[in-house]
């Protein structure tokens, strides 16, 4: 059981870690990853640059 609530705090732990490198992403890096992650049903990780344009007032 705690190499489960281990895993899963890792897991959270990592997912943190890249929400805060793309809000960390310069406006033109961002701009290139949602370009690249903008295919519909969107990827998490399109999900999160998205909201991070979202944050900052800027689109594609």
């Amino acid at each position: 059981m705690k190499r489960v609530a281990d895993r899963g705090d890792h897991a959270v732990r990592r997912l943190a870690e890249i929400e805060a490198s793309i809000a960390n992403l310069s406006k033109e890096d961002l701009l290139d990853l949602a370009d690249i992650f903008k295919a519909e049903p969107r990827s998490p990780i399109g999900d999160t640059a998205f909201v991070e344009m979202a944050r900052r007032n800027i689109s594609l």
